[in-house]
């Protein structure tokens, strides 16, 4: 059985969850979320403990049941502490600001980039002098501040030579060795 999947989930105070026709929905302080349950994978709910069954050990069922398991958990998370990304821009002459949901990118190219990001996700940009620009990330939808996160990355990935680009804070980054003389 699935370790992930069988795991109980702990409903905190101030949150509920609902089931209607195969549509779960998390409501919480920080927001609401709903997520759209495939493959006969129920959910059962008593006393601040949330439990999700499959229906049978085939294949396609195990693997429904983990992913659904952890949607679920961090609709929960999100909804009750929200989730934080934090990117960190290095390179010489990169710069990030931003004004209301539009971000701001100087990443070395002739034009800026403008990135317009949606309204769920909240943008705030650090730059101290002698330090790389920061740009952190705050949502309640875990999945949504993950692709926005992506997008921010895809337009400068850190290069193995110089370790120049768009990367996430913490993140290691394989150098190379340049050319031998």
């Amino acid at each position: 059985m699935s370790r992930i999947g069988k795991a109980i989930i702990t409903v905190p105070a101030g949150v509920t969850i609902t089931e209607k026709e195969g549509v779960v929905t998390v409501k919480g302080p920080k927001g609401e979320l709903s997520q759209e349950l495939t493959g006969g994978v129920s959910i059962e709910q008593n006393d601040g403990q949330l439990t999700v069954s499959r229906p049978s050990d085939a294949k396609q069922h195990r693997a429904l049941h983990g992913l659904y398991r952890a949607l679920i958990n961090n609709m929960v998370v999100g909804t009750t502490e929200g989730f934080t990304k934090k990117l960190e821009l290095v390179g010489v002459g990169y710069r990030a600001s931003h004004a209301g949901q539009k971000l701001e990118l100087a990443l070395g190219f002739s034009h800026g980039i403008v990135l317009e990001v949606p309204k769920e996700v909240i943008i705030d940009t650090l730059t101290e002098k002698g330090k790389n620009p920061i740009i952190t990330l705050t949502s309640h939808d875990n999945q949504l501040l993950g692709m926005v996160a992506a997008k921010i990355r895809s337009f400068r990935k850190p290069e193995p030579y110089k370790g120049k680009g768009v990367r996430f804070v913490g993140e290691i980054v394989r150098r190379k060795a340049g050319k031998s003389a």
